[in-house]
Order: C-alpha cells, then sequence, then structure tokens
C-alpha cells in the first residue's frame, strides 16, 4: 500500500477541526483552542503538501501522454521532457517532504530550550571557547528570530566563562539545536601562546528542552534552597546582598546556582527553570532506558578524546566526526551560519529514520 495513502483524508480531518474551532465549548477554553489551532495549522500545512503532490503526478502523467500523442510536433515534444524533468524533481522533494512528515514527532520538538555550554579541557582557553560558542549560538538564534536570556553565568575575568547557561526561546528551537549535545573540540593557537604551538582545548554542550510545570512534579520539601553573595571574575564580590541563590534536589542530588540577578527572587525563578529542565531531561533518559541517568551521558567529561566536532582554526575548518562532515566555513560558522552544520545533521538523521518507512 502506498505510503502516502494515509494522507488521503486530510481534507476530512481538517473540516473537522475547523468545526472545532467554532465550537463555543472549545473558544472558552483558550488551552484547549490552542491545541486545536494547533493541529488544525498542522494538519493544514500537510493538506497543502499532499495537495501539490497530486498535481505534480498528474502534470508528470499528462506530459508523459502528450509524448505519445501522435500529433504532438518535435517542438512540444522537447518541452513536454523538459517539463518531466524538472516536475520530477520537485515531486522527489516533496515526497521526501511527506515522508519526514509521516516520521513520530518527538514531543520536544517545538519546545523553547536550554542550552548549557562549559569549559572542559584546556583552562582558559577551553573557557574562552565557552564564550566564543555562546556567541556563535546567539547570532544564529537571532538570524532565527529567536530569544536569548541568559539564565547564569561564571566568567572568569578576561572574556570567556567557566559555565554559561541560557535560555533560548522560539519556533522549533529544540529540533533545530537537539544534535549540539556533546564536546565540542577547538585546535588553535592561544593568544598567549609565544611559540605559536596548536593547543587542543574542549567544551561541553547539552541542550534540554524546558519543562513545563506539570510536566515536572517537585515537592517543596524536596529542595533545598542556600543563599550567599554573587561573585564577580576572579571570585571578587559584586554584590552586598546574599542574592545569589543555591537549589538543591535532595532525591537526585541536582544542584543549580543562579547569581546572575540583582534580586534573590529573580535567581531563585531561574534556577528552578534551570532544575525543572534537568530534571525532565533526567525522567526522559530513564523512560529511554539509558546506559547512565546522569545527565553527564549526554555530554561527555570534558576530556579532549570525547568530541561531536572539532573547530580547527589553523585550518579553517570544521569537522563534525557524527557524519563525517568537514567544511572549510569556520569564520562564517562562529559569526552565527550554523546552517552549514545543523541542516546536513538533520537531513542525515532524518535520511536514516526514513529507512523504516520504506
Amino acid at each position: 500500500m502506498d505510503i502516502f495513502s494515509r494522507f488521503a483524508h486530510l481534507d476530512e480531518k481538517l473540516l473537522e477541526l475547523e468545526g472545532k474551532l467554532s465550537d463555543p465549548a472549545i473558544l472558552a477554553d483558550q488551552s484547549q483552542y490552542g491545541k486545536v489551532a494547533k493541529e488544525h495549522s498542522q494538519v493544514t500545512f500537510l493538506n497543502n503538501l499532499y495537495t501539490r503532490y497530486k498535481k505534480t503526478l498528474q502534470e508528470i502523467k499528462e506530459n508523459q501522454d502528450l509524448l505519445h500523442d501522435d500529433e504532438a510536433d518535435d517542438e512540444l515534444c522537447a518541452m513536454a521532457r523538459a517539463e518531466i524533468v524538472e516536475l520530477t524533481e520537485v515531486s522527489e522533494r516533496l515526497q521526501n517532504e511527506l515522508r519526514a512528515a509521516l516520521l513520530p514527532r518527538n514531543p520536544n520538538d517545538e519546545k523553547n530550550t536550554l542550552l548549557e555550554i562549559r569549559a572542559g579541557t584546556g583552562g582558559d582557553e577551553a573557557a574562552l571557547f565557552v564564550s566564543n560558542l555562546y556567541r556563535m549560538y546567539s547570532r544564529y538564534a537571532e538570524s532565527q528570530g529567536w530569544r536569548v536570556e541568559i539564565l547564569s553565568s561564571n566568567p572568569i575575568g578576561i572574556g570567556g566563562f567557566k559555565e554559561i547557561i541560557c535560555l533560548i526561546s522560539g519556533n522549533q528551537v529544540y529540533s533545530k539545536l537537539k544534535h549540539e549535545s556533546g564536546v565540542h573540540r577547538v585546535q588553535r593557537v592561544p593568544e598567549t601562546e609565544t611559540q605559536g604551538r596548536i593547543h587542543t582545548s574542549a567544551v561541553t554542550v547539552a541542550v534540554l528542552p524546558e519543562a513545563e510545570e506539570v510536566e515536572v512534579d517537585i515537592a517543596p520539601a524536596d529542595l533545598r534552597f542556600d543563599v550567599f553573595r554573587a561573585s564577580g571574575p576572579g571570585g571578587q564580590s559584586v554584590n552586598t546582598t546574599d542574592s545569589a541563590v543555591r537549589i538543591t534536589h535532595l532525591p537526585t542530588g541536582l544542584v543549580v546556582s543562579c547569581q546572575d540577578e540583582k534580586s534573590q527572587h529573580k535567581n531563585k525563578e531561574k534556577g528552578l527553570r534551570v532544575l525543572r529542565a534537568r530534571l525532565l531531561n533526567k525522567m526522559q533518559q530513564d523512560q529511554h532506558d539509558r546506559i547512565s541517568l546522569d545527565r553527564k551521558s549526554q555530554i561527555g567529561s570534558g576530556d579532549r578524546s570525547e568530541r561531536i566536532r572539532t573547530y580547527n582554526y589553523p585550518q579553517g575548518r570544521i569537522t563534525d566526526h557524527r557524519i563525517n562532515l568537514t567544511i572549510y566555513k569556520l569564520e562564517d560558522v562562529l559569526i552565527g551560519k550554523l546552517e552549514h552544520i545543523i541542516d546536513p545533521l538533520i537531513a542525515t538523521f532524518q535520511a536514516e529514520s526514513l529507512k523504516t518507512l520504506q
């Protein structure tokens, strides 16, 4: 059976959803209305895609029939052949989009995302690269129309960070960034290196879907809150009040610290958002029977040898080791043109998933 036959009744589904959207009971429930409106938008997109696909197949057939028409002259047949080639390319692209639509949806794909970047092996050089990666992701987010909000940071005073955690909000954030988790290795000559030797450092990146309160039930008795004075680069105090907050989730031992805001209340609020995301990530790892329940199973230990990607400055080269992709566009990627890496990653992992539909 043609796998695209699953799209044959989308027009009926649209009528059903349009009826729900005009139902007074659903209109009165904003939460329910939002879910129905979202489904209506998705079904409309798929229905339009399937309609274009069927129309393209029909146009191919009409041109093929023309080639077998004894009354068609050579010029007309030549035009038909050219159109068949062009329409075939369109139909193949639409086929791939329809196949991708049949893949099971990751429920996290449309969620906002916590991006955590930490210095691994390499000391100050690794901390400086944390800053480079944060700038890269921020500019990519800007190009996508996303919003970036720093939740926590630990600067070292020379322009780098031991750690920086931010929330990226927008459309389809997790779906595009989820493959960024892992160890990112950098090879370059540090500014302090007098003999021009190339150093190798490592930075860990974790990408966590933001958790809603209803998804993670945290009992107040399971939390311990400690307050302390925020410190700046080099450890100097930057606040005369105890505004920094450390939150410990007693059942799991997860600890979150937040000191970027001058308000203790705001630091607590941001810290809880980070904690919920980490707990959701842990719960999902448990559900998928992953080998390790520790979130470090996602981001690695930060050792140089555990890497998903290498940024080689002397050669202007970036290599993603998971898909054997090497491009010489380091400067472009570092200023936010991350689609050179993200798009091939998504396409490769999607192609692997599509094999199951053959």
